[in-house]
């Protein structure tokens, strides 16, 4: 079979966006995902066609759990449907975005009140910035927050060195917040350079991005920090490749970031990867259907894409 481009719709804008777009690709170990944003170019969509290619021609390690506990994401809604989701998804982990663009911080704060009362005091609440924040915007925002008990703020600020400062600072004034690295891992080209600096607690791993599963278990190792590993918003058979990183790390001390297909109001099958009671069973996932296919023309344009990567990279995943 040949590859095939999906387009699947968002219940809610979530990074700009409000269609998912990207290509299946099979091969003799099963369907993978290739759907770098179309804001990325070469040479950082090679890591995320070397993903691809151990999914499709290699497969993934053995896991050591039949199943892996996730969060919910929360988009930058109003606080009702933020509640609304949460108590839906049946988590008891909610990650909550903040720093939308065109929102304040009082919108936050009630987003993740919101969030918190659907909880209760027992559930686990992390917020993720993408970088949005300043390090003084991001000590007075989670100084903020930190009164409904932060998991951790994941990439509050751009860069390695401002989260090194914004972690000092935070610990200065006795703001209990952890800082989780998501952006200066996984794009900044020196992720061990998050662990030299102190910048970070947690280490965010996301697999396409990473290069595949046994690369972000490498560099988990490397590292040397607790994982959370997270969804760079796939479809059900790229979602699979995070399931199957999280189910081989050796230690799984957080509740992972893979519950995203619950954002389309489609999947590219119709068995979803969605979470039951607050986990996700560790399966391979096959395409199913049509409904969720692309325009010919997208297909073709992603097989362009796919043709400014390395003719070796192409054939090999190297």
């Amino acid at each position: 079979m040949n590859p095939v481009a999906f387009s699947l719709p968002l219940r809610n804008r979530f990074r700009g966006i409000t269609v998912r777009q990207g290509l299946l690709v099979p091969g003799p170990a099963g369907w993978a995902e290739w759907s770098p944003f179309a804001e990325y170019g070469y040479p950082e969509i090679g890591n995320w066609w070397r993903a691809t290619w151990e999914a499709a021609h290699v497969g993934f390690p053995a896991p050591l759990r039949e199943s892996v506990p996730v969060n919910v994401t929360i988009p930058a809604v109003g606080p009702e449907l933020a509640h609304q989701l949460t108590v839906a998804s049946g988590c008891r982990t909610a990650k909550v975005k903040v720093a939308e663009p065109g929102q304040s911080a009082a919108e936050d704060l009630a987003r993740v009140e919101a969030v918190r009362d659907a909880l209760g005091s027992q559930g686990r609440i992390r917020v993720d910035a993408n970088g949005a924040w300043s390090v003084d915007q991001a000590q007075r925002r989670l100084t903020e927050l930190a009164r409904f008990e932060l998991e951790y703020a994941e990439q509050p600020c751009a860069d390695v060195e401002e989260l090194a400062q914004l972690r000092r600072l935070l610990a200065r004034a006795g703001v209990e917040v952890l800082i989780a690295a998501d952006e200066s891992i996984r794009r900044s080209g020196d992720p061990e350079r998050v662990v030299e600096l102190e910048a970070a607690d947690v280490a965010v791993l996301k697999v396409q991005p990473l290069g595949g599963v046994r690369r972000c278990l490498e560099l988990a190792e490397r590292l040397g920090l607790p994982v959370v590993v997270s969804s760079a918003l796939e479809s059900s058979v790229g979602l699979a490749a995070g399931v199957a990183l999280a189910a081989a790390l050796p230690e799984l001390p957080y509740a992972c970031g893979l519950n995203t297909a619950a954002m389309f109001t489609t999947d590219v099958t119709d068995d979803p990867l969605v979470a039951v009671d607050g986990a996700i069973r560790v399966r391979s996932v096959a395409p199913i259907g049509v409904d969720w296919q692309a325009e010919q023309a997208t297909t073709e344009w992603w097989l362009r894409r796919l043709d400014e990567l390395p003719g070796e990279l192409r054939r090999g995943g190297q």
